[in-house]
């Protein structure tokens, strides 16, 4: 099977798992492609010049796919035009309420317009948050295949043996609104222990930070469900997050993690503090998280939903 992937870049959120994908369908006998596209690196042309050059890209591609498959929303313009006998779609996270967050109103009222349009773009959708499946059934009548990120625990072989630093505490993903990373900062101060802001480095760098951290906080205001906390779960370190999204799907609250409502500085810095305080508690959780992300989340584990996935296209 000939598959091509769009993607505005493979590293990151949804751009990295697309990535992994790849590389684990190639693994099990796929033929898989990246389409690798130029983009202005500016913050309001990004996605739209990435579409714009995709698509021309796409026009003159002369080769024809069993499927294409492109990961959010400004790669299903381009996907449009590829010649394909079947089109996917992922979406991690509502698309529109991203927008909204982030951009302009008026940015925000064009894409909530012809969200709805783009999507239908495919000929199946898919999402690794079941939230997000809900959202768009309610909303949009939409429905979505829902198929986890897994999580590739042999990668974690390359990362060295270290010692926990006390009282360390790791910070992964973007720096951006969405993320919450201004509420993280203004509470910093008042945090018994040092941050480590993983933001923009390497893989291998911060997943070093992150083992050798005592708790990963995740301060999100909104999310699907981020591969660092299944991270964090297999490298035994110990997760607070906001509840949303997906997050209560993974966190039962002192079981696997801390859960704190979203938004609310206060009870992160008293959960923070309060955790690093309890080393006994703080291990028992790391203990459950990593045998949950081990028995639900692992390419072991989820391999055959995603060779069933794209067998079952044709």
């Amino acid at each position: 099977m000939k598959i091509l992937f769009i993607s505005p870049r493979y590293e990151g959120g949804i751009g990295g798992h697309a990535f992994r994908v790849a590389e684990k369908l190639r693994e099990v006998g796929f033929d898989v492609k990246l389409m690798h596209v130029p983009h202005i690196p500016i913050k309001n042309l990004k996605n739209p010049s990435f579409a714009i050059f995709g698509i021309i890209k796409a026009i003159f591609d002369r080769e024809k796919y069993d499927v294409v498959h492109a990961w959010n929303v400004p790669s299903a313009f381009v996907m449009k035009f590829v010649k394909a006998k079947k089109k996917v779609l992922s979406v991690h996270g509502i698309y529109s309420e991203q927008i909204d967050a982030l951009h302009s109103t008026a940015t925000s009222s064009m894409v909530s317009a012809t969200e709805s349009k783009v999507l239908k773009f495919a000929d199946v959708l898919t999402t690794d948050s079941k939230s997000v499946q809900k959202t768009y059934k309610e909303k949009l009548g939409l429905d979505f295949v829902y198929l986890p990120a897994p999580l590739d625990v042999e990668k974690f072989n390359e990362i060295p043996y270290v010692k926990k630093v006390e009282n360390q505490i790791a910070y992964v993903g973007r720096d951006s609104f969405e993320k919450g990373t201004d509420i993280l900062r203004s509470i910093e101060p008042q945090i018994k222990g040092k941050i480590v802001y993983c933001i923009n480095m390497p893989w291998h760098e911060a997943m070093k930070n992150l083992k050798t951290s005592s708790i990963l906080v995740v301060p999100s205001r909104m999310e699907s469900l981020p591969q660092s906390i299944k991270e964090a779960f297999f490298l035994k370190t110990p997760v607070i997050a906001t509840s949303v999204g997906d997050i209560p799907e993974v966190i039962k609250n002192n079981e696997t993690g801390i859960l704190v409502p979203s938004n609310d500085p206060q009870s992160l810095l008293e959960a923070i503090n309060s955790l690093l305080e309890n080393k006994e508690k703080a291990s028992n959780i790391a203990e459950h998280a990593h045998d949950f992300i081990i028995k639900n989340f692992t390419w072991e584990k989820l391999i055959s939903k995603y060779i069933d996935f794209y067998k079952n296209l044709g």
